[in-house]
């Protein structure tokens, strides 16, 4: 298991490890314990929805929109 000791909250290093809320993500050697400096910042990042969970469909709806408005813009031009 790997450990990450930088809250990914608030970017600052948790140095009190022994009570700090923490979260397990995936399992076996490729798990990540992440540590966090407050029950609050631990509890923001378990509800913050991923790009890409979910049903796919919906829960990208608003990234395809962006990518889309680039695609369709004078200034960026397309890639396709």
């Amino acid at each position: 298991m790997r450990v990450t000791t930088l809250d990914p909250m608030s970017l600052e290093d948790v140095t009190d490890l022994d009570s700090a809320p923490y979260v397990i993500e995936g399992e076996g050697e490729a798990a990540l314990k992440i540590y966090f400096c407050s029950e609050e910042n631990r509890q923001a990042y378990v509800e913050m929805e991923m790009h890409g969970s979910g049903d796919g469909e919906g829960n990208s709806a608003g990234l395809k929109r962006i990518f889309d408005g680039m695609a369709d813009s004078a200034i960026t031009g397309s890639i396709n």
